[in-house]
């Protein structure tokens, strides 16, 4: 354990950002608009936020599905399929100039989670790139992305903190923030063994579309009942009828500091 650590980015300030895979225009917002169009609308909706609550600054980000669950085997069975790095590179040149962070979000289907953070190393070497994991695409030996909902265990959680933690500590990086994505009671087993190390600030992120009702009733059992250190809350422009305001975001208990729209 180190002596001393950079301070992170969480609870101090708000990350506001947007999801998808510039190679589906259907997964997101990302991918679903001209890069211009899309880095524009992202500045307007962190913009709301920064009006809304004043007191917390507001940081954007790009949120990459970088490797997509696939209901094809693919030839190696592994049932994913991983974005190349020049395709990653191309969506790092977005966030750079502005200095937003860069999410790369795992689905991983059958392949083992540690494997698929892995191989996009040379990425999160780098300060302002961090990580997510999204159990719902984490399948167990049989299972078919689509078919079923994946789970992580927090030994899962806690091997990949500890691949994160060694590359603060290794390059001198400030914290990296892991995002978990849940929406179900199994979607995380055991989420009172995840371990904290101060070199990575984890976020559970209330994730699936619905009514307000139902995503506010979710984050309450999923999310601010079984806490592990910081929550988020991710928010789809056209599934979720009516789209909650950015009012009924923040009068959320506790108060989301990670905010995803799909």
């Amino acid at each position: 354990m180190p002596s001393s650590v950079v301070e992170g980015l969480l609870p101090s300030h708000r990350i506001v950002s947007f999801y998808g895979n510039p190679r589906s225009p259907r997964m997101g917002i990302l991918g679903a608009l001209p890069p211009e169009r899309m880095l524009r609308r992202l500045e307007l909706q962190a913009l709301e936020y920064e009006l809304a609550d004043p007191a917390t600054p507001v940081v954007r980000a790009l949120h990459l599905v970088t490797v997509v669950a696939q209901r094809d085997p693919g030839r190696d069975g592994m049932y994913r399929s991983r974005l190349s790095p020049s395709v990653v590179e191309e969506v790092a040149s977005w966030a750079e100039p502005d200095s937003l962070l860069l999410f790369l979000d795992i689905q991983p289907g059958r392949s083992p989670i540690v494997t698929e953070v892995r191989s996009y190393l040379d990425f999160l070497r780098r300060p302002h790139v961090h990580l997510a994991l999204d159990p719902e695409w984490t399948m167990g030996p049989g299972a078919v992305p689509g078919r079923q909902i994946g789970s992580l265990d927090a030994d899962d959680v806690n091997r990949v903190v500890e691949i994160l933690a060694d590359l603060v500590e290794e390059h001198g990086l400030p914290p990296k923030i892991l995002i978990v994505h849940r929406f179900t009671e199994g979607m995380l087993r055991g989420y009172d063994r995840i371990r904290l190390d101060p070199r990575v600030q984890i976020v559970i992120v209330m994730d699936g579309f619905g009514s307000p009702a139902l995503k506010r009733d979710s984050y309450r059992q999923f999310v601010a009942r079984q806490p592990v250190q910081f929550t988020g809350f991710k928010l789809f422009y056209q599934q979720d009828v009516p789209l909650m305001s950015v009012g009924a975001v923040l009068d959320l208990r506790p108060v989301p500091l990670v905010v995803i729209y799909q």
